[in-house]
């Protein structure tokens, strides 16, 4: 059986999730998919024994997870020489600003410079607001930058905008990948 990790980064949850539903799309097209938080991950975590990984990281304060990025770097030898794709979860990947959108893709792309990592794929995938998972200072920030956005200000919900049929699509291609390697 194929074997893939699935390796993330996730703040408020999103990422985790849509690292949880990679995995289940990975099992149903026939893999092993093992996840892992990159923030405390296991000792020793030797992506060498994966088929194929696929890393997530979302965007926070125009940055991807300090831990993630040290990951790619730790590994990139590895994940350069096997089937891999990385996801980065944003709320820039959410608007209706063309300009926006750009922005999620330039930090996407700025991420794989900065580590040296050249994936099979990639996606730019819409986060979430979740008001009800945050601080105050956190909340109204969000309440702010999201009025900009999108117009969902009502804090007393959460407001999901991934695109599921996208990270499923784009999951079922990977699969196809690693399996044909």
């Amino acid at each position: 059986m194929t074997r893939v990790l699935v390796a993330y980064g996730s703040s408020e949850g999103q990422t985790a999730a849509v690292a949880e539903r990679i995995g289940e799309i990975l099992e149903t097209e026939g893999c092993d998919a093992t996840l892992v938080h990159l923030q405390h991950p296991p000792s020793p975590l030797e992506p060498a024994v994966y088929d194929g990984v696929v890393v997530g990281a979302s965007v926070h304060a125009g940055s991807h997870q300090r831990y993630v990025e040290s990951f790619v770097r730790s590994h990139r030898e590895t994940l350069n020489r096997r089937p891999t794709a990385f996801v980065s979860v944003s709320l820039s990947a959410a608007s209706d600003d063309a300009e926006r959108r750009g922005t999620a893709d330039e930090l996407l792309d700025g991420f794989l410079e900065k580590t040296d990592w050249d994936p099979d794929g990639t996606l730019s995938v819409a986060g979430a607001l979740k008001y009800s998972e945050y601080g105050l200072f956190t909340r109204l920030l969000m309440r702010r930058l999201g009025g900009k956005e999108r117009g969902d200000t009502d804090t007393s919900r959460d407001y999901e905008y991934t695109d599921w049929e996208a990270v499923e699509s784009f999951t079922r291609e990977f699969a196809t990948l690693v399996d044909g390697d």
